[in-house]
């Protein structure tokens, strides 16, 4: 062992050309402003558990950040028929999901006697709350009214959220891709009220059929499709992941944040984004 050391550090020596002198030079730790980021897991209770508890969650936002930035590029990429950018996007975006699902791994090991020490210093704050998340559904077509009025309490955010709301989801400027394509659809899905959740309409179901009846034709917007349903299987996986986890930790107690628990999550899983883009699977 002593001797691999000694090679090991034998070759550090060697690399002459490794920076040592950050006087005027910005560090790593500066760059990535690590003083504020490794400062900001303050528990509450002081209980040991608590650290992963807050940690898991700022990740998850990080990861989330990150999505939203690729997500939103990816609509307006679509908005100007940059197809091709819009993809490498949505790649980007379903390899994102998978970090995040990952961490309801991390997660669970908290047990149930474990979470009920800290439990009662959240207070009313839940998950449930995160902007980011919600911000994440609005952009994929998912839109719910009464859920702004939990973010009031900051104009600057709340105006942000409904600027969110009432603008196209990724699925509306999709169904804007297949109009330009030719498709004849019903033009109350092309200009529709987009704070309203879409439900679904036969012209579009049509227009998806055949670009799947017809790849070589139409082989960009097969694509777009396809990259849809990745985003989509992933949320539902996260969604599945999120439900499983909370129902480990907390049984069926209600959420910190007055939500039903378990059983909302549950609801939500029966929700689809996409739905033309499942249904076609059975109609082929």
């Amino acid at each position: 062992m002593s001797k691999d050391i000694s090679e090991l550090e034998e070759k550090l020596n060697k690399e002459k050309g490794i920076y040592t002198d950050f006087q005027n030079d910005m560090t790593y730790s500066e760059y990535l402003h690590l003083d504020s980021i490794l400062s900001s897991q303050k528990r509450l209770s002081g209980h040991h558990d608590e650290m992963l508890f807050i940690i898991i969650h700022q990740v998850s936002e990080l990861w989330m950040k990150l999505l939203l930035h690729e997500l939103t590029s990816a609509i307006q990429a679509i908005q100007e028929d940059k197809l091709q950018a819009a993809f490498k996007m949505l790649a980007r975006v379903t390899k994102i999901q998978t970090q995040i699902i990952q961490a309801w791994d991390v997660l669970s090991t908290l047990t149930p006697a474990e979470y009920l020490e800290f439990r009662d210093k959240l207070g009313q704050s839940s998950g449930f709350q995160s902007f980011q998340y919600r911000q994440i559904e609005f952009a994929l077509g998912y839109k719910t009214k009464h859920i702004l009025k939990i973010y009031e309490k900051d104009t600057k955010l709340y105006e942000q959220l409904e600027k969110a709301y009432n603008a196209p989801s990724i699925y509306d400027v999709a169904i804007h891709s297949l109009a330009k394509a030719g498709f004849d659809l019903n033009p109350n899905m092309v200009n529709r009220d987009y704070s309203v959740t879409y439900g679904g309409d036969e012209t579009v179901a049509m227009a998806w059929k055949e670009v799947y009846q017809n790849v070589d034709k139409y082989w960009n917007l097969y694509q777009l499709a396809e990259k849809l349903v990745d985003v989509e299987d992933w949320l539902q996986q996260w969604r599945f992941r999120h439900m499983k986890t909370v129902e480990r930790i907390i049984g069926f107690k209600k959420g910190t944040g007055g939500s039903s628990g378990v059983n909302y999550l549950r609801q939500v899983l029966d929700h689809r984004f996409f739905p033309e883009l499942w249904d076609l699977r059975t109609s082929l």
